[in-house]
């Protein structure tokens, strides 16, 4: 699909060295299942929405506990056009002025009681849905692996249990490592880069290489805006999506609601509301898309699947448009 891209945009550039390397890379077997994550497909980039089964998640932390809830949302999801979802029993919600008392730690056995009913629930409802579990412990993703799921999604990058990997190779799915910094219960992180995007990409590399040494097979690279940056640092982040694309693996990205996008539509001292930032996220979620970004992570399905259609489309006929 390399001709939606317009000849003349550096992303084009970059996704055609990424795919000269491993085309395949871009295609991730979900245990059989596949999902096309190639730059500029004319549905824009697949969808990855949120259920949140924790009572305290910054967004909707208390909505999904209950199956019934959940069952519910998760439906809604897949038929608003989620290619998949990404179950999460604990929260990351950091502490400060906007959203109070950062999220506390959860044990292993209670983030599995959390996650597998209503992964079987799903499954049960749903068997062709696909699913991710938000973890990164390797005892609740294998757990999860052995309910049904077909991706794990680790936003510690393996930096705090790389044996993360081998439950991922030895299940054959695939992996998402996200960057982040110190431990998900302690939000947030303060740190000075030396160049942001330089040492996000090269942190991202090392993860990749550690999963690929254990045997992973497909793999996706997440930035991790709000984990441990600024919003000006989320914003060169987004704004150089592209460049992760060098390290030849699709690249997700999780901005949905996020507090950057609160600090630029209000102030940093008195950021938009959570329940008012969705247009402030399409936004960002077009940027990314459009600098090399194939999986959107999002609380808000609908909106973000009608919005990559028409940008896809979009695309799609300026690539087609004869000379003049």
């Amino acid at each position: 699909m390399l001709y939606l891209l317009p000849y003349s945009s550096p992303l084009r550039r970059y996704f055609m060295r990424s795919f000269v390397a491993d085309p395949n890379r871009f295609v991730l077997d979900c245990r059989g299942t596949p999902l096309d994550c190639r730059p500029g497909q004319p549905f824009g980039a697949q969808v990855m929405g949120i259920l949140n089964v924790t009572p305290d998640s910054f967004s909707d932390g208390g909505q999904f506990v209950d199956i019934d809830a959940a069952l519910q949302h998760a439906e809604q999801m897949l038929e608003e056009g989620a290619a998949l979802i990404d179950i999460g029993g604990e929260s990351t919600r950091p502490r400060g002025a906007t959203y109070g008392a950062g999220a506390e730690a959860v044990a292993e056995e209670e983030e599995k009681q959390r996650v597998l009913p209503v992964i079987e629930a799903v499954l049960q409802r749903f068997p062709d849905a696909l699913l991710s579990i938000d973890t990164y412990k390797p005892a609740v993703a294998q757990a999860a692996l052995d309910a049904g799921v077909h991706m794990i999604n680790d936003i510690t990058g393996l930096r705090l249990y790389p044996e993360m990997a081998k439950v991922a190779a030895h299940g054959n799915v695939p992996l998402v490592v996200m960057h982040s910094l110190g431990r998900p219960g302690d939000l947030p992180q303060e740190h000075t880069y030396t160049d942001v995007v330089d040492d996000v990409k090269a942190a991202l590399e090392k993860a990749l290489a550690t999963a690929e040494a254990a045997g992973v097979k497909h793999l996706i690279s997440d930035p991790g805006f709000g984990f441990g940056k600024t919003p000006s640092e989320n914003l060169r982040l987004l704004n150089e999506v592209d460049t992760l694309l060098d390290l030849h693996r699709p690249v997700l990205v999780g901005i949905s609601r996020k507090s950057t996008i609160g600090t630029v539509l209000g102030s940093t001292d008195e950021p938009l509301p959570v329940a008012e930032r969705l247009f402030g996220t399409l936004g960002a979620t077009s940027a990314a898309v459009l600098r090399g970004a194939t999986l959107v992570r999002t609380h808000d399905v609908r909106p973000t699947v009608e919005l990559l259609r028409v940008l896809g489309a979009t695309l799609t006929s300026t690539s087609n448009s004869p000379s003049r």
